[in-house]
């Protein structure tokens, strides 16, 4: 039976053709929907369309390939067009927030590996969409908590600062210091509103592993330190 299915979606038949498209439209629900769940830009339409017309611009280039043999057409430009075209709606779901996050990057990578699986399953390589599928599902799912786990051992943490005063960024600096916290990168920026104090972005290395513990509310405590978060 399956070897049946994998061949029928392979032929050029009324079959096959539906059974590409409805694959597609499988792949990009399934993405879809677990970007949906975390409230992301693109969900369930926008993966599905994505994936769907990948698949449709691969069955038109066989279509163009078979209907028009003498015009030698290649079978791959279409689709080199979709891998690259699809960047420019992925930049569309990146952010960079006014605290220097950039927010939108595993959405943009689930749009453009929706068009790579959709040009699969359009070309009729159902056996590679199905497994890709699987790899991207697991991706989603299990390596977001080996990607929670990675960052809770890690030894650089980034943080967003709002202070009291211009004054308070040389008094927190030697509060840290005092710490053995080491600062890669500090990025100050000028509050637009007169009377407030500035806000900065930095990067710290530390190795205490108590201290890694307590730091973000360590430094939410300073008396320097109006407002603290964790990038």
């Amino acid at each position: 039976m399956w070897r049946w299915f994998l061949d029928t979606a392979a032929s050029w038949t009324a079959a096959g053709i539906w059974i590409r498209l409805l694959f597609s439209l499988v792949v990009g629900l399934v993405i879809g929907i677990d970007r949906a769940l975390k409230r992301r830009s693109a969900g369930v339409k926008t993966h599905v369309l994505v994936c769907m017309g990948s698949a449709l611009v691969m069955l038109t280039s066989e279509y163009l390939m078979r209907t028009f043999p003498d015009a030698k057409a290649d079978l791959t430009r279409m689709g080199a067009q979709v891998i690259s075209g699809v960047g420019f709606l992925g930049v569309g779901t990146i952010m960079v927030t006014g605290r220097n996050q950039v927010r939108g990057l595993t959405t943009a990578a689930c749009l453009w590996v929706c068009a790579c699986v959709g040009l699969a399953a359009g070309a009729g390589f159902v056996e590679g969409t199905v497994y890709a599928l699987i790899l991207i599902v697991v991706t989603l799912k299990v390596l977001t908590k080996v990607d929670i786990m990675v960052h809770e051992r890690a030894n650089v943490f980034s943080f967003y600062l709002e202070f009291n005063a211009n004054k308070s960024v040389v008094g927190f600096m030697d509060e840290m210091r005092q710490k053995n916290v080491r600062i890669s990168s500090f990025d100050v920026t000028k509050n637009k509103i007169k009377g407030e104090g500035p806000s900065a972005t930095m990067t710290v290395e530390v190795k205490d592993k108590e201290l890694k513990k307590t730091l973000l509310h360590d430094i939410q405590a300073m008396e320097y330190v109006r407002y603290a978060e964790e990038l």
